[in-house]
């Protein structure tokens, strides 16, 4: 019987070539599908290739331009602006996150805001460039409207994720990358590719009533994080993201499902040089006993161990490399459907279901 299981660097390849057919250069292609196919590497697959051909459809119809070249319109030290124009979500945040760094180096800290964006995948990609590069990074976007105002039953606020990281010494870095959503949405679209029900909390129908039905949840509300608050942290990462930087806000911002429209979607990358604070590796080691209280607590009934933060999808990344990736069949029939699509071969993938 054929191995299902995809090697990630296969996969890379294919999405790659996915990219450069839709009109990306061949630096900005790579840098697109690694950063898919990583989601499914730390077992994030909802934000892994099961959306490249969201992003297909995007940059086919225009919505995203594959040429564009994020630009600086403000230049002031330790701040910066970036004009995303319309360019892969991808393409403008590492770019954003990099700038960061490189002003962080010079002035101790660094923030750059970022306009006229699209969506970027997961936001621990890019945060975990400032952690490797010795710095805490931190990155936040908003999204298309996704759940309601607390109190109200129409969606008009995105889940608006955001993410920290941080070295962390001997150990793979400290990240924390969250939507303010009870769930990220990504997540129901994957249990409807898998055909299963989804907890109750997650999501209201379009009545606003409790569901566990994948699609009611898509065309009705995703419920917030531990209620009132998620709204509220919600509703301050779009004043980041899209009220301080410019861009779209609210219901300003479509989706990376929305083929024909225009994003709108903002972010604000920070990057902050700890050698300016302490040595770097006095705090490594600070981060490397903070670890370590934490995991010497007792544990509690039924728990296999104590994980920080960003822990469990290193273990998933260094396990998935080995061992290769299993993909959801709907989204292996997704990617052979893309390939032909594109007059590309799909040997590199595991054969349709």
């Amino acid at each position: 019987m054929t191995d299902p299981r995809i090697s990630a660097d296969a996969l890379v390849s294919f999405a790659t070539a996915i990219y450069t057919a839709s009109g990306l250069s061949p630096d900005h292609a790579h840098l697109c599908a690694d950063s898919l196919v990583q989601a499914d590497l730390w077992g994030h697959q909802s934000h892994g290739v099961m959306r490249l051909p969201w992003y297909a459809a995007r940059l086919q119809s225009g919505a995203c331009d594959p040429r564009a070249i994020p630009e600086r319109v403000v230049d002031a030290g330790g701040l910066a602006v970036i004009d995303g124009r319309e360019a892969m979500g991808q393409v403008v945040a590492a770019r954003a996150m990099d700038e960061a760094i490189a002003r962080a180096r010079a002035h101790g800290i660094g923030a750059v805001a970022v306009r006229h964006s699209n969506h970027f995948g997961t936001a621990m990609y890019f945060t975990l460039r400032a952690a490797r590069a010795g710095f805490i990074g931190f990155l936040s976007t908003n999204a298309s409207p996704a759940m309601a105002p607390w109190g109200g039953r129409v969606k008009a606020l995105g889940n608006n994720p955001w993410s920290w990281a941080a070295p962390a010494g001997r150990h793979a870095p400290l990240v924390l990358d969250i939507a303010n959503t009870a769930v990220a949405r990504g997540k129901v679209y994957l249990a409807r590719q898998r055909g299963e029900a989804i907890p109750l909390g997650w999501a209201m129908d379009a009545e606003g009533r409790p569901t566990t039905d994948p699609q009611a949840a898509i065309d009705g509300l995703i419920a917030p994080m531990a209620g009132h608050k998620g709204y509220a942290i919600s509703a301050v990462m779009d004043v980041l993201s899209g009220v301080l930087t410019g861009s779209g806000f609210g219901a300003g911002v479509a989706g990376p499902y929305q083929a024909e429209r225009r994003s709108g979607a903002g972010h604000l990358a920070l990057a902050i040089d700890i050698a300016r604070l302490q040595p770097l590796a006095e705090f490594e080691s600070r981060m490397e006993r903070f670890i370590a209280e934490m995991k010497a607590v007792p544990l509690a009934a039924g728990a296999e161990a104590v994980f920080y933060p960003g822990e469990i999808e290193a273990r998933a990344d260094a396990g998935n490399r080995r061992d290769g990736l299993l993909l959801p069949d709907d989204t292996r029939a997704d990617l052979h459907r893309l390939a032909e699509a594109h007059g590309l071969d799909p040997a590199p993938l595991a054969p349709a279901p």
